[in-house]
């Protein structure tokens, strides 16, 4: 199982929300490359990064801090995917020329679904789709609208195009730090043949064994890193 840091920028700082509410933000870092920097160094592969100004305003906002962090991973062997505010080709287009390894979309892959499609073939293996829900109703724009769609038809539509992965989180427990949702993140992989990574709620070492135990292959970390419940070391160790 691979663990994937979680770097989430607003306003050019290093932060984790609460459920996704942009006023329930928590500062953690001022210069967010020295979080990319330590996480490749301590042995990550890959680093998750998300421009929340973006996912808000619809279209990418920090390209250029993007662009640092990712050659601040590249340096040290890890790669970045990134997302937020990715509506268009072109926002896809701007993060793969700036060197990030993959390029996540959510709101794009509901209302675009055939360019979406087009994009997992122009750029085979780099695409990941997220799906963001709520009670398993995925959840669009900055998670600030539900849809009609769940995330096992956004999923199975995903691998259907050729997605590389698809991201999964439960938004209500997302900066919770009260658990993952083990039981519906292994129900989505289950028939998919791409994998299918964890988000939102890992609060303890403990919450990556019961991952790992029903076959989850990545999972993504945030609040627990920055508030010390573990350490990255700690927790590739018990990967």
């Amino acid at each position: 199982m691979i663990v994937i840091p979680a770097i989430d920028l607003q306003g050019g700082k290093a932060v984790r929300l609460e459920q996704g509410e942009a006023s329930r933000a928590t500062v953690y870092e001022d210069r967010p490359t020295r979080l990319a920097t330590s996480f490749a160094r301590a042995g990550a592969q890959r680093i998750h990064v998300v421009d929340l100004d973006g996912a808000f305003a619809g279209r990418p906002q920090q390209l250029e801090l993007v662009a640092r962090l990712s050659d601040a991973a590249l340096a040290h062997g890890a790669t970045v995917q990134a997302g937020g505010g990715i509506r268009d080709a072109q926002s896809v287009e701007s993060l793969l020329s700036v060197g990030v390894g993959f390029v996540v979309v959510g709101t794009l892959a509901v209302r675009e679904p055939a360019l979406v499609q087009q994009l997992c073939e122009r750029y085979p293996g780099q695409i990941i789709v997220a799906a963001d829900a709520r009670d398993g109703v995925v959840a669009v724009q900055g998670w600030t609208v539900s849809t009609a769609m769940t995330a096992r038809e956004l999923a199975e539509k995903a691998q259907s195009w050729g997605a590389a992965a698809v991201l999964y989180t439960d938004v209500s427990r997302d900066g919770m730090q009260g658990g993952p949702a083990v039981r519906a993140t292994a129900a989505l992989q289950d028939g998919l043949e791409i994998p299918v990574l964890a988000s939102g709620g890992v609060g303890r070492l403990a919450d990556l064994d019961d991952c790992a135990a029903a076959g989850i292959q990545g999972v993504v970390l945030g609040r627990a890193l920055y508030e010390g419940a573990f350490t990255i070391e700690e927790a590739l160790a018990r990967c």
